[in-house]
């Protein structure tokens, strides 16, 4: 539909409408406008939508519409892939039916009291909203009935079967009448996607958002062509100069999501991970910390992201160019929410570019090319932001506490300006490394390579030259052998391929991280051989445990066991809470390290 459709055309109940107009709404979004009508008709439909574009409300509107009030048993129910999705479908739901009473909506899913659920169950619940296996834990416990379910949703189905939930939906259908309602909901059409629908909906109406309608004008969409080993050094520089407090960086990758994570901790930024090895528990506290604010940077992959929903995201950073046009839709949709504004990064190398350009087709957007922020740049920037924080504590005042500081550092010797200078530093964070006066920009490395020689700032070789030997902390050994490796906050920061000692290492606030002498020694009874990474221990013990991942500190990696530092105050909530915890599928034992 290309012209705008009022709420209040769609022949919607006085209830529903008072709920939209408390809600904002007053024009119905492209899929809204083109769905609600036929699923209030009965039909079964396909709908071709990315989250963001209003298809909740799509499918729900006429769910709330066709439910009989006060009715306790099970009406209709809506499949999504994730607790997070649930949890917001039943949110929005619950906000459409507010002004129409008669209408229970619960949610289930995993990592939930079952109990409680069941209990939620029998108080009465016409709409349910659940992930497939605790909607099938449910039915097989004979707490959910679905005999008399007119109506099903399957909402992100393209994620569903991704995550190998096709044989709980096939199932959770054959539970359902055979006259029944099918709306599915997918981001992609793929043949699985295909056929399912030939399978379970009968003569459904496809509808979908057209290509155009699909990205967002208040988002700033940039790309970076860098050279490979400097990916993360591009990443951290445009984290500081676009100033971007809470963002999201997706990889293709479960492995590539721990090793940024890892880079991003060794460089003293509070990130965490969400991929699909995280149990239901981790994801919840991962999601928990990022929404407060506690963690600003989230790495994750398409799928563990799917039904993510939070507020003020700034930016989004595609670490990894996306392998699927409407991937890349999904993602930048992250953020440039409610009229905000908001920023997507996408880092190109060599020929990624014509990955890129399939995107542009697909967007019908043109995409610039970013210029990459230089060393200096970074510090310019983070000397601003330093100097209006220091203006903005002298104006709160109480500063007469401090006043014999200054005093007391010059009888240390030190000058006014070296306290100055070295306050500055402690606060900024920032130290030059090997891409500090380096051109990262992956076109200069293109043509130097096709005209035979070094076209960087320097005009030497060096580059090259060291391309051949290797390039630090960037390029890292995969698939090797790392026996008797050992990982910690003085280690991993150091450049692996040539294990230069770096020096004290500080966190963002210019803080050193802590000492040995705080720190307690923890054994867990799993090692090289159980093939786990740093990551790995890292994300059970902070998804476990609340504990920040960037307090641990030494990791040490045996064949058979693993040795962790952990702050002292922390010991007893870790040894507690890992009790029955798993790692790689495996369940570990921790106790404190005898003789450590």
């Amino acid at each position: 539909m290309s012209q705008k459709v009022r709420f209040d055309e769609l022949s919607l109940s006085e209830g529903i409408m008072e709920a939209v107009k408390e809600m904002g709404f007053e024009f119905a979004s492209p899929i809204q406008s083109e769905a609600i009508p036929f699923v209030l008709e009965g039909r079964d439909v396909i709908g071709q939508a990315q989250t963001g574009t209003g298809k909740t409300a799509a499918f729900g509107i006429p769910l709330i519409e066709h439910v009989v009030p006060f009715e306790k048993y099970v009406q209709a129910i809506i499949l999504c892939p994730t607790r997070e999705l649930a949890l917001q479908v039943t949110e929005e739901m619950k906000k459409l039916s507010k002004h129409i009473k008669g209408v229970w909506v619960t949610t289930v899913y995993g990592g939930d009291s079952i109990e409680r659920q069941i209990k939620s169950l029998k108080a009465g619940a016409n709409i349910v909203v659940g992930t497939p296996g605790r909607v099938i834990d449910l039915i097989e416990r004979r707490a959910l009935k679905l005999e008399r379910a007119t109506k099903i949703v399957l909402d992100e189905a393209d994620e569903m079967l991704d995550m190998g939930f096709r044989e709980d939906i096939e199932s959770i259908l054959e539970e359902l009448p055979d006259e029944r309602q099918t709306v599915l909901f997918s981001a992609t059409m793929s043949k699985p996607i295909m056929a399912l629908t030939n399978r379970y909906l009968t003569n459904p109406k496809l509808v979908k958002v057209v290509k155009n309608e699909i990205t967002n004008d208040n988002i700033e969409q940039l790309y970076f062509d860098v050279k490979g080993k400097a990916k993360m050094e591009v990443t951290t520089r445009l984290i500081d100069f676009y100033n971007l407090k809470l963002l999201l960086i997706f990889c293709n990758q479960k492995k590539r999501v721990d090793e940024v994570v890892e880079e991003l901790m060794n460089r003293g930024y509070a990130a965490e991970g969400l991929h699909g090895d995280l149990r239901q528990n981790q994801r919840t506290q991962v999601m928990n910390r990022f929404r407060s604010g506690s963690v600003n940077i989230l790495v994750a992959t398409d799928v563990a992201a799917r039904g993510l929903d939070v507020d003020n995201v700034d930016g989004v950073i595609n670490y990894d160019i996306p392998l699927d046009e409407e991937y890349y839709v999904h993602r930048i949709g992250r953020t440039g929410r409610a009229g905000k504004s908001g920023k997507a990064f996408t880092l190109v190398v060599g020929s990624e570019r014509n990955r890129l350009r399939e995107i542009m087709n697909y967007t019908k957007v043109k995409i610039e090319k970013g210029v990459i922020p230089t060393f200096t740049d970074v510090v310019g920037i983070k000397k601003g932001m330093f100097i209006e924080r220091v203006k903005e504590t002298i104006e709160e005042g109480g500063l007469e506490l401090f006043d014999d500081v200054l005093e007391a550092l010059h009888h240390a010797g030190c000058s006014t300006e070296q306290v100055v200078s070295a306050l500055v530093k402690m606060n900024m964070g920032v130290a030059k490394n090997e891409f500090a006066d380096e051109n990262l920009d992956g076109e200069l490395d293109r043509q130097s390579r096709k005209y035979g020689r070094d076209r960087d700032d320097r005009g030497g070789r060096g580059d090259r030259d060291r391309d051949r030997r290797g390039a630090g902390r960037f390029e890292r050994d995969r698939g090797g052998d790392r026996r008797g490796g050992s990982y910690g906050r003085d280690d991993r920061g150091r450049d692996r391929d040539r294990g230069g000692d770096r020096g004290p290492r500080f966190d963002r606030e210019g803080k050193p991280y802590r000492s040995d002498d705080n720190m307690v020694r923890l054994f867990v009874n799993i090692g090289f051989n159980e093939k786990i990474s740093p990551s790995n221990i890292v994300g059970a013990f902070a998804g476990e445990t609340g504990i920040p991942g960037n307090a641990l500190g030494h990791i040490q990696i045996e064949n058979r066991h693993t040795y962790v530092d952990v702050p002292k105050e922390y010991v007893k909530d870790v040894v507690d809470k890992m009790v029955g915890a798993t790692i790689k599928g495996r369940r570990v034992m921790v106790e404190v390290a005898k003789g450590k």
